[in-house]
């Protein structure tokens, strides 16, 4: 799987990404992807847990929409 215009690979999440979100939810959907660089190695994240809560917060609370959030694991990571 490459980026494209519905697929965004970060390295880290940062709020500015809301932007994403929003484009996203705006046009045909998309998915982010955190913990993967743009030449598609996965670096994982150090803090997921807090993730999974801080992200569909975030979301709910700045954009007032409600995405699906979800954890991939691969081992070693």
């Amino acid at each position: 799987m490459s980026e494209n215009q519905n697929t965004e690979w970060k390295e880290s999440w940062r709020d500015e990404y809301l932007k994403w979100v929003c484009g996203f939810a705006n046009a045909q959907g998309g998915r982010i992807y955190i913990g993967k660089s743009d030449g598609g190695t996965i670096v994982g994240v150090s803090d997921s847990k807090s993730l999974m809560e801080d992200i569909p917060n975030k979301i709910q609370t700045t954009l007032g929409i409600i995405a699906d959030v979800n954890l991939h694991c691969r081992q070693g990571y």
